[in-house]
């Protein structure tokens, strides 16, 4: 007598992981497609002369840098309310699905050449974005079970997804942008994103264990923001340091220069609020244990700060230094300033897997392997990257021009650090975030990216006053310095995670469970 188990399409797997896997890999693949093609065209748009054969807006330089800072900051930093909301509403599957729809209607309404359309399209970007992202990787968390060593394999692989996007975005979309017209090539933007829409709605049964809408008993014990500030107000040193940072907030409005002076206050502000509720939150955690670990997790959101601070360059001063300052004639053609962008995509595509293997490999064999380590590391190599544009700034101040092969190495340093720092900083936080606020903690990460962005933008914005050989060498110097400050403290910091990660292995589907209380231990 036999008996046989009928595999639930929630419980297959491919290629060694779950199907679910694949489907938010393609979701996401398209998200990014659309994303990263409209960001290749949008400095570039920006400062196009009014009387081009192909006319954009006519900005200065230092004007789009700012407007990117802006705008890229936001997209990450709308993640926030994104993980609250479902967190204690929609879930997050519901979250993905509203940004989706959000975001074919942002791109979609870029296409149109109207600036009131611009500014629209952009703020439906920011919002559609804020939904999307952070939940979404809190769902590939979700596939796997606690401990299990493929989780960091499995970001990995998603990782790819992105930058697959990316990388078709940069050559389709921005070949169409730059030589065509830059709004058919939003518009292209917009039809990708429909596309990974339409892949979200399939693959919707092989995702019902993993971001589901919160139960009334999950809702009934967590903890709203209106109880955190509530206690906020009765705890003097936290309110104190709130209030100090929101009457620096008015300062700035009143004393910066520039037309973005009140957008600093709100900014000020908004870093009082989160300020505010990750104390509150350390305040409200029950065991030591989750206390240290939040603060280590506080810390990995400074080395977010400090990486994609730098590495942002990619898309505001380093895309209008290939347009502007780079010889891109390659046998009597000239190559779209906006296919240099997609090098960074191209290499992760070719390395990903390897980099990942051989910081498994080496965590298996007993050598340092941590997270922590790997970012670290990866900051410093992407700082080193900088290294080669400070040859390339050198190099067209000697000869008005300098090769395009100075970019090829800085993209190829950049590549390597990101992977080992930025997929490991999003599998980091599912290990380490306390369980109800696994999605808010997803969304300060994506924060912090933007604040990075925006510290991008301001160091982009300074090169017309200091010069691009300046703002290269302080970003070569400094990252290379906090790298080597984060490694001096590496010791500390791991006792500080209590071992969170030190029994991985990999784990395998071999009977029949339900996933869903797992989705919220990740």
């Amino acid at each position: 007598m036999s008996s046989t188990t009928t595999i639930q399409p929630s419980q297959r797997e491919l290629w060694g992981h779950p199907v679910g896997l694949y489907i938010l890999f393609f979701t996401e693949m398209w998200e990014r497609f659309s994303y990263y093609g409209m960001r290749a065209l949008l400095t570039l748009y920006l400062v196009q002369k009014t009387t081009a054969d192909n006319p954009g807006l006519g900005w200065l330089n230092s004007e789009s840098i700012m407007l990117y800072g802006w705008y890229t900051m936001l997209v990450y930093v709308m993640s926030i309310p994104g993980g609250m909301l479902a967190d204690k509403i929609f879930g997050q599957k519901k979250a993905v699905l509203y940004g989706a729809l959000i975001l074919v209607a942002g791109h979609g309404i870029l296409a149109f050449d109207q600036m009131w359309a611009f500014y629209t399209g952009l703020a439906l970007i920011i919002l559609g974005v804020g939904l999307l992202k952070p939940n979404i990787s809190t769902m590939v968390g979700g596939l796997y079970k606690e401990g299990d060593i493929r989780r960091d394999k499995g970001f990995s692989i998603f990782y790819i997804g992105i930058n697959l996007g990316s990388l078709l975005a940069t050559f389709i979309v921005g070949y169409v942008g730059e030589t065509i017209g830059w709004h058919y090539g939003f518009g292209l933007a917009g039809i990708a994103m429909l596309f990974g829409l339409m892949v979200y709605l399939y693959g919707q049964k092989f995702l019902v264990h993993v971001g589901n809408k919160p139960t009334e008993q999950e809702k009934k014990e967590d903890v709203s923001l209106v109880q955190l500030f509530a206690k906020l107000s009765q705890s003097p040193l936290q309110l104190g340091i709130v209030l100090l940072i929101c009457a620096y907030a008015v300062y700035a409005g009143f004393t910066y220069d520039g037309v973005d002076n009140w957008a600093y206050t709100a900014l000020y502000i908004f870093i009082a609020m989160v300020a505010g509720v990750m104390m509150m939150i350390y305040k409200n955690l029950t065991t030591q244990i989750l206390k240290d670990r939040f603060l280590v997790l506080l810390l990995s959101f400074l080395i977010v700060i400090v990486f994609w601070g730098a590495f942002e360059q990619a898309g505001g001063l380093m895309s209008i230094y290939t347009s502007e300052k780079t010889d891109r004639i390659f046998m009597g053609w000239e190559i779209p300033a906006t296919w240099f962008q997609g090098l960074n995509a191209g290499f992760i595509i070719l390395f990903a897997t390897l980099v990942a293997g051989f910081w498994a490999k080496r965590k298996l064999k007993g050598k340092e392997a941590s997270s922590l380590f790997k970012m670290a590391v990866g900051t410093m190599i992407m700082g080193l990257g900088f290294v080669f544009m400070i040859f390339a700034a050198k190099e067209y101040n000697a000869n008005g021009s300098s090769a395009m092969y100075w970019l090829v190495f800085a993209y190829l340093f950049h590549t390597i650090g990101e992977l080992c720092s930025s997929p490991v900083a999003l599998s980091f936080i599912t290990k380490l975030a306390p369980v109800k606020y696994a999605s808010l903690m997803m969304g300060v990460y994506f924060a912090a990216t933007g604040l990075g962005n925006k510290v991008a933008g301001i160091l982009g914005e300074n090169a017309s006053e200091y010069g691009e050989y300046a703002v290269f060498s302080g970003i070569t110097i400094f990252t290379v310095l906090f790298g080597i400050l984060v490694l001096a403290m590496l010791k500390p910091l791991k006792r500080l995670t209590h071992g969170a990660e030190d029994d991985e292995r990999e784990i395998r589907e071999q009977e029949k469970f339900d996933l869903a209380q797992q989705e919220h231990k990740n």
